[in-house]
C-alpha cells in the first residue's frame, strides 16, 4: 500500500480532524523512530498512519478498538507485522504483552504525541515550536496533565534503546517538522 492509497483509507475511516491530526502525527513520530533505528521507514510509518482506524467505527471503545482496522488491513493485504503492531498498540484489545521492537515503537510512539500535542495547548501561541523536549520530560511525572496519556506506554521507548530524553526529543522534532499540517 502506498502512502496516498494510506491516507485516501484513512479519511475513509476517518472524519474528525483531531484525529486525523493525530494520525499524521504518530506517522512523523513512526518515521523518525525507523531513521534513528535504521528500520523500515515505509512500514513503520504506514503503522503510525493507520493505528487507529477504526477508531470512530468502534466509538473509541478499547475493548474492541483495533478488531476492525485488523479485518480491514487484512483485507487490503498489509503486511501482517504491521497489522500485529497495530492491534498491539492497544493492550486492552489483546490482553498480550507487546514484545516485539516495532509494537513497543508504535505504543511508545502514538501515546507521545498526545502529551506533546497537549503541552502544545497549554502555550499562549498553542505552536508545537515553542515546546521544549525538557517540558515533555516534565509533563511525564505530572500525572493529572493530560491524564488520560498512559505514562507506562511511553515508557516502552526504554524496551527499544532510545532513554526518554531522545526519544521525546526525537519526536517532538518528528512534529515540528509537520506542524503547519497539524496546525500547531
Amino acid at each position: 500500500m502506498t502512502r496516498d492509497d494510506a491516507i485516501e483509507l484513512l479519511n475513509e475511516y476517518i472524519k474528525n480532524e483531531k484525529m486525523l491530526s493525530h494520525c499524521y502525527a504518530s506517522e512523523a513520530v513512526m518515521r523518525a523512530l525507523a531513521r534513528r533505528l535504521v528500520r523500515d521507514e515505509e512500514k513503520w510509518g504506514l503503522a503510525g498512519l493507520l493505528h487507529d482506524l477504526d477508531v470512530e467505527i468502534v466509538n473509541a471503545d478499547l475493548n474492541v478498538h483495533g478488531k476492525e482496522t485488523e479485518r480491514i488491513l487484512n483485507e487490503k493485504g498489509i503486511e501482517a507485522e504491521i497489522v500485529e503492531a497495530i492491534v498491539m498498540h492497544n493492550e486492552v484489545l489483546t490482553g498480550r504483552q507487546r514484545h516485539t521492537e516495532f509494537q513497543h515503537a508504535l505504543a511508545a510512539g502514538e501515546t507521545v504525541t498526545g502529551l506533546i500535542i497537549a503541552t502544545a495547548l497549554v502555550y499562549p501561541d498553542k505552536k508545537i515550536a515553542s515546546v521544549k523536549p525538557k517540558s515533555i520530560t516534565k509533563r511525564m511525572k505530572e500525572k493529572a496533565f493530560a491524564a488520560s496519556v498512559n505514562r507506562d506506554n511511553i515508557m516502552e521507548c526504554e524496551k527499544i534503546g532510545i532513554p526518554l530524553n531522545e526519544f521525546v526529543e526525537i519526536c517532538v522534532n518528528a512534529m515540528k517538522d509537520i506542524s503547519d499540517q497539524l496546525g500547531l
